[in-house]
């Protein structure tokens, strides 16, 4: 009887054991897989689309007046972006993309690949499929997902204050119906209106150091009640205003 009673023990340990070990199976990276999930360290000199989809991310920890290149060649501006994103999330700071900055991108993304503040609707109230701009609708929707993780990571440097956008992608019809200009960045997908409880000086101020290469605000014409950031990779900044 006793050597059943053991065997009958064991039996339901084992059980319990494989029970568990299913559970931490299914409850391991989920998030990050259902969006993307790294496979390898990443650092400088390295190349491919993993250091893509990590400037994508960190592209808003730029220096000052910097656009950080997305284009999966992970040199000195990346590894700088890197070590500005793991500072500013209190991580080692070495520039160097290993475990524990993938797990802090993984906290901070949703399972599109949106960052937890911000949604493709937010960035696209014009139509739902992203098209009618002057790129293909697969571009602008990739330039609206850069968009959000510079303003993420501008959000960020701002203590988490919430930003809120007001006007994002447009399609042709879209922009015209605003008074858009012929030539926006909004037809283009990675343009964004800012506004919130962050005053709009200290936005298109803050916008800076976060990649945007475009940046309009108050003082500048048609600008005074929200501030302008889009992502061309040459310096266009007016915002008399503010002293931008």
């Amino acid at each position: 009887m006793l050597r059943r009673t053991i065997q009958l023990s064991l039996s339901l340990v084992m059980a319990m054991i494989a029970a568990l070990g299913g559970m931490l199976t299914t409850a391991g990276p989920a998030q990050a897989d259902e969006c993307y999930t790294w496979g390898r360290t990443l650092s400088q000199g390295m190349s491919g689309s993993d250091v893509t989809e990590l400037q994508i991310r960190v592209a808003g920890h730029a220096a000052y007046g910097e656009v950080i290149a997305v284009d999966g060649d992970f040199g000195p501006a990346t590894k700088a972006a890197v070590t500005r994103f793991q500072q500013a999330y209190g991580l080692p700071a070495d520039g160097v993309a290993g475990s524990q900055t993938f797990g802090r991108i993984y906290a901070l993304q949703d399972p599109d690949c949106t960052p937890v503040h911000f949604t493709y609707a937010e960035l696209n109230k014009c139509n739902s499929d992203w098209s009618g701009g002057a790129v293909s609708a697969a571009t602008a929707k990739s330039n609206g997902l850069r968009t959000m993780w510079k303003l993420e990571g501008m959000r960020h440097a701002m203590g988490d204050v919430p930003i809120t956008v007001t006007s994002g992608f447009r399609s042709h019809s879209c922009n015209s119906a605003v008074g858009g200009a012929s030539n926006s960045r909004h037809l283009y997908g990675d343009a964004a209106d800012l506004v919130g409880s962050p005053s709009l000086c200290r936005l298109a101020q803050q916008a800076r150091s976060h990649g945007f290469g475009g940046i309009f605000g108050p003082g500048y014409p048609d600008h005074n009640d929200h501030t302008h950031v889009d992502g061309r990779t040459s310096r266009s900044w007016s915002a008399p205003n503010c002293g931008v």
